[in-house]
């Protein structure tokens, strides 16, 4: 048996404390994937921790540093199943420098409002990647409002 690919992804959000705006990026590439959306990241490489995975590819992908949130619970330790041979772990991020560019893989970042669940359900997503956006939408709308 093959070991599971580790894939991490960033949920960003405008606020950790109290989230509105998720950032999505399309994607370029591969042809089955490309001009859809996604959350923004990538595999894990040999001995690198997901977490440290993830601020990588962020920074590569987006030119962004960002501050780690809680992760999106997948319910299973190697994450959200992608297809049969790779895993994604997902964790809530708030930009703490830069501004997003599609520096890699992807041609659109835009901002999407998680209180209107129909604009963002509505993208054209990887569609691996769409039970993770419900169980985030799930996750910010049971979440208390600060006050």
């Amino acid at each position: 048996m093959t070991e599971l690919i580790n894939v991490v992804g960033g949920a960003v959000v405008d606020s950790l404390a109290d989230p509105r705006s998720l950032l999505v990026a399309r994607r370029t590439a591969p042809p089955q994937f490309a001009g859809m959306w996604e959350f923004p990241g990538g595999k894990v490489d040999p001995g690198e921790a997901p977490e440290e995975a993830l601020h990588r590819e962020l920074r590569e992908e987006l030119g962004v540093e960002v501050r780690l949130g809680p992760e999106l619970s997948a319910g299973a330790p190697a994450g959200w199943p992608l297809n049969p041979k790779a895993a994604m772990r997902v964790w809530f991020a708030e930009l703490t420098a830069g501004t997003p560019q599609p520096l890699e893989d992807h041609d659109e970042l835009r901002w999407v409002a998680l209180a209107n669940a129909e604009e963002v359900l509505g993208l054209p997503w990887i569609p691996a990647d769409l039970p993770i956006v419900e169980a985030l939408l799930a996750a910010v709308s049971a979440q208390p409002s600060p006050n």
